[in-house]
């Protein structure tokens, strides 16, 4: 990870867990490594142990993955498409076609993502 994307990690944070509070104690070191990056959002499917109430107070905003690549398709789609077509073209064993790597997505719970990305589908 360090190597794919330099400067990844969140150091420092520690010291901010024992006054976070959520539903999850063994969630809070995610919030904290929030705060301590300055994050607009944490992305996660466990929206539940992140309420939007908590975190609003801090300015950041709880969001499922669906909605935040759904978002970056609006925002650069030929970036979004690239990176599923390298997604896609990692996927060796056993290799998938892209209407086959689109239905996996789908199933992980990003339907609105692939809802539109389907229309791209001869150049994932």
């Amino acid at each position: 990870m360090n190597r794919a994307v330099p400067d990844c990690l969140v150091e420092g944070y520690e010291d901010l867990i024992a006054g976070l509070r959520l539903p999850d104690e063994d969630d809070r070191h995610v919030l904290a490594a929030a705060i301590k990056s300055g994050s607009d959002a944490i992305v996660t499917f466990n929206l539940r142990d992140f309420p939007k109430r908590t975190l609003e107070k801090l300015d950041i905003e709880p969001m499922h993955p669906d909605d935040f690549l759904f978002h970056q398709l609006g925002l650069n789609t030929a970036s979004v498409l690239v990176a599923a077509q390298r997604c896609r073209a990692r996927l060796k064993h056993p290799p998938r076609t892209a209407t086959e790597y689109l239905d996996t997505l789908e199933r992980q719970g990003l339907t609105k993502t692939v809802a539109e990305l389907r229309e791209y589908a001869t150049v994932i």
